[in-house]
């Protein structure tokens, strides 16, 4: 899913009403399983309760402002997307399991395939993280890639640091130093529950963004940000209301593009082939500058 213009650049109060609403109504519908949409109502309770003005939202006459047109077009719009498509991307275990299997026979990788951290009968690979391990080697063709970062990724200048990002990330092409394109990945096909490693896995990312922001902003060096997620039990039956702030964060522009389970299939050969573009290009610049 890559970010509506329409709501690409909101600025901060309008995040921070988006922000507060869902808080105060809700992100879910209760007793459903289903994204909310807030309505004029929902928002004139929850600000009472808060003694918040309505001004912003509501003219006079209890008519929307444009600002609250905007605002109860995006509640709308998150819902469609997260209930209409983003639930039915989602996969389980098994679904991702022979997905894995599939990719591995037709592509026959040669990168990492990692297993993932549970024990006894849940110790599997990490279909997810392979899936995307696999489509990237085959669509960056013989170009480089750091498929396990070690290291702190690290933007440079005249072979010196410009800034180095506070946490790791699980994967960046074509290295860590100076990368075109850096990714994270959320898979949780084994939990039983929505615990806070999970949400906390959210609020990892919104760090990443905010870092990636404000190297863009003070450097005008732009790095591509890709988020890929699944498990349709951790995701939808128990962490519906985080993704709606993926959703948030991916329309706040801190993460470019967020791939919900099976879309990686169809989505990431594209965005493979989109950075090998970019690291060709710029591979024959250096190289024509050194000649």
């Amino acid at each position: 899913m890559k970010p509506n213009p329409v709501f690409l650049k909101q600025t901060p109060e309008f995040w921070a009403y988006v922000r507060t609403v869902s808080q105060e109504v809700g992100y879910t519908e209760r007793g459903k399983s289903v994204i909310k949409i807030p309505n004029i109502d929902d928002v004139k309770r929850a600000f009472k309760n808060l003694n918040l003005s309505l001004a912003h939202i509501t003219s006079e006459k209890d008519k929307p402002t444009e600002f609250g047109k905007t605002l109860f077009a995006y509640f709308k719009y998150r819902a469609s997307v997260l209930n209409n498509d983003v639930q039915n991307q989602l996969m389980d275990k098994t679904e991702a399991g022979r997905a894995f299997l599939d990719l591995k026979k037709r592509l026959n990788p040669t990168c990492k395939l990692p297993m993932n951290k549970q024990k006894g009968t849940k110790k599997n690979h990490a279909f997810l993280t392979c899936i995307v391990n696999m489509l990237i080697e085959a669509g960056i063709q013989d170009a480089p890639c750091d498929y396990d970062p070690r290291s702190l990724t690290t933007i440079t200048h005249n072979r010196m640091p410009l800034r180095t990002l506070a946490r790791r990330v699980d994967g960046a092409f074509p290295s860590v130093v100076d990368p075109i394109a850096i990714w994270e990945i959320k898979e949780y096909y084994y939990t039983t529950t929505f615990g806070s490693r999970v949400a906390d896995g959210v609020y990892e990312t919104l760090l990443d963004g905010m870092e990636r922001a404000e190297l863009q902003s003070s450097t005008h060096r732009k790095i591509a940000h890709v988020l890929f997620i699944d498990d349709k039990f951790t995701w939808w039956v128990k962490g519906r209301s985080y993704l709606c702030r993926i959703v948030d964060l991916l329309h706040m522009g801190y993460v470019d593009e967020v791939i919900f389970g099976r879309e990686v299939l169809t989505r990431l050969p594209a965005i493979a082939s989109e950075w090998l573009a970019d690291y060709r290009h710029s591979a024959a610049f250096v190289s024509g500058n050194e000649a």
